[in-house]
């Protein structure tokens, strides 16, 4: 039924030629396919009325589902000599000539590859001997490009081509090297680069020189210096796991057990005994791996100066494993211990700096787990990137003017304040108002109104409601080995635990 529905709408929208029936089946083995299947229920419909996102993706289905119905589009490779009448030299063009545009008509697949050339490789219809007026001659400066990251599409593709896992395994695949933090996917501004243009028109050479925003990116995935260490620890110790090739290897086999051809039990001994004996033999021999890294000596006290991923994260260590006093510092949003300068690492430990007074209290800037901050009181204001502040570089009035924009923030929320509890006040917040305690908030009590509510209300909701819960900061474990001595205490454990039953059994007795 809905091969001949997308048969109807073609022939009717297009013509009986873009029309041709397919039917397709799988290339991978063993591979999940119907339940995986969208498609539009009227292919007659090809627009839908909605969200602009929401139409933007009925579109994509509808048009992916109609290509697929349709005719293959003919295109001609072509290589078009242009002669110069004022040198030997020639032109070249290579690229495609469409003779017939088939599903091109409806969907062009499009591609996460950034390049800054045209990607199309289409030429306009042309023919031997045709003369070709000089309209413009444009060279422009071009500079080698890096591979592009991954971005969540890309990396399916990628292991689609690897064979690696499959459908129903890629998304939590990627969710969970992002929960684990991994990777982070994020977006990177770029820096400016000039580069030369020359063009040539009407007889004259025109130079200009203009600028291009380079390494810029938009929702990739970028490596975090604790998967890198994770990554290098693993591909060292276990070689044959981290082989792209290993997963598709045990796709294959799976497929081959559930074909009856080989049995489980042979796959799984094959597979865990040199694979138990690899894990015994790292728990033995490996050290902790942590990335260790020098960077150079503290000019103060001598000491070396290491970047490492320690166990709440990556950070700086001033001193040896062996020293009996060393200091740390946490590394700031951005940096990572491969690239980290000696002097970058330094000025960690100016952290948190005074900057001066106002009003008769302290102003600080320090650098906290969201990033740099500025504090005054019992006020913390955010530095702003991108208006160009650094904790190292701001002044004290810069910081004065974040703490004013803050607390005029803060006073456009307030509902209510109580001069007899100045302490105490209603908020409106992103999931509507609620009570401030000092630092402790409370929720406001159902159909309480907050202009109307009193003092003694608020402080019942609060008794009510109780302490709230001390916020847990979250520990980020660094990737680490069991130490054998800890392994042996787990084994004799094991061993004195029926010695300490018989012994309170004994003891039952002379009672």
């Amino acid at each position: 039924f809905a091969l001949e529905a997308c048969r109807n709408e073609i022939t009717s929208s297009y013509g009986e030629k873009y029309a041709q029936r397919r039917q397709f089946t799988t290339k991978a083995k063993g591979a999940q396919e119907a339940h995986e299947a969208i498609r539009p229920t009227d292919m007659s419909a090809s627009q839908v009325p909605g969200e602009r996102n929401e139409q933007r993706l009925y579109e994509l289905i509808w048009k992916r589902t109609i290509a697929s119905q349709m005719a293959d589009a003919e295109l001609e490779k072509t290589t078009a000599t242009v002669g110069i009448s004022t040198t030997d030299e020639v032109l070249l063009a290579k690229g495609e000539v469409i003779k017939f545009d088939g599903f091109l008509k409806v969907y062009m697949e499009s591609t996460d590859e950034e390049s800054d050339e045209d990607s199309s490789g289409m030429l306009p219809p042309i023919s031997v001997g045709q003369i070709l007026n000089l309209s413009e001659l444009i060279a422009t400066q071009r500079f080698s490009q890096r591979p592009s990251r991954y971005t969540e599409a890309s990396l399916v593709k990628k292991l689609e081509e690897l064979g690696i896992g499959r459908p129903s395994t890629y998304a939590p695949t990627i969710s969970t090297i992002q929960q684990r933090e991994y990777v982070v996917k994020k977006d990177m501004e770029g820096t400016p680069r000039k580069y030369a243009v020359l063009t040539l028109s009407k007889g004259e050479i025109r130079s200009e020189e203009r600028t291009e925003n380079t390494g810029a990116e938009k929702a990739k995935l970028f490596p975090t210096d604790i998967g890198m260490v994770v990554n290098d620890f693993l591909v060292e110790q276990f070689p044959n796991i981290l082989d792209y090739t290993f997963t598709a290897r045990v796709e294959e086999e799976f497929d081959e057990i559930a074909e009856g051809k080989i049995r489980w039990q042979e796959m799984l001994k094959k597979f865990y005994k040199p694979f138990h004996l690899n894990v015994e033999t790292t728990l033995q021999t490996s050290a902790r791996a942590t990335g260790e890294r020098e960077l150079g000596t503290d000019p103060t006290t001598g000491k070396p100066v290491i970047a490492r991923i320690g166990r709440f994260g990556p950070m700086i260590q001033i001193g040896s494993a062996e020293d009996e006093e060393k200091k740390f510092a946490s590394l700031s949003p951005g940096q990572s211990i491969t690239n980290i300068t000696l002097e970058q690492a330094l000025d960690l430990f100016k952290l948190p700096r005074t900057l001066g007074e106002w009003n008769g209290q302290k102003v600080t800037v320090a650098v906290g787990r969201f990033g740099p901050y500025v504090k005054w009181g019992s006020t913390f204001a955010s530095l702003r990137k991108h208006e160009g502040d650094t904790p190292m570089e701001i002044t004290l009035e810069r910081a004065i003017k974040l703490v004013e924009d803050k607390i005029a923030g803060v006073a456009a929320n307030e509902l209510r304040k109580f001069e007899e509890a100045p302490e105490i006040r209603i908020l409106r917040g992103k999931w509507g108002p609620y009570i401030k305690s000092g630092d402790d908030n409370y929720k406001m009590p159902k159909g309480m109104d907050p202009v109307t509510i009193t003092l003694d209300e608020i402080r019942q909701a609060m008794a009510e409601q109780g302490p709230p819960k001390p916020k847990k900061a979250a520990a980020r474990k660094a990737p680490a080995v069991k130490a054998p001595a800890k392994k042996a205490a787990k084994k004799a454990a094991k061993k004195a635990a029926p010695a300490k039953k018989a012994s309170a059994a004994k003891k039952a007795g002379k009672k």
